[in-house]
């Protein structure tokens, strides 16, 4: 049974064989953000996306 809001579709595939494989989508992860914070072993780290695309990892 679905949850309110929840939309009842077949997940693609893929999505299906990356989420196994521990694979994130960074449109997924940013949502509308350019920075994440990542807190790993007592530490934070800053997961940023730049102008260009690309990813920085800052301690």
């Amino acid at each position: 049974m679905d949850t309110p809001g929840e939309t009842n579709r077949n997940p693609d595939p893929r999505e299906v064989r990356l989420a196994r494989q521990g694979v994130i989508e960074s449109s997924d992860l940013f949502a509308e953000r350019n920075e994440v914070q990542i807190h790993h072993d007592g530490e934070v780290y800053r997961l940023r996306l730049t102008k260009n695309g690309k990813l920085i990892l800052n301690k």
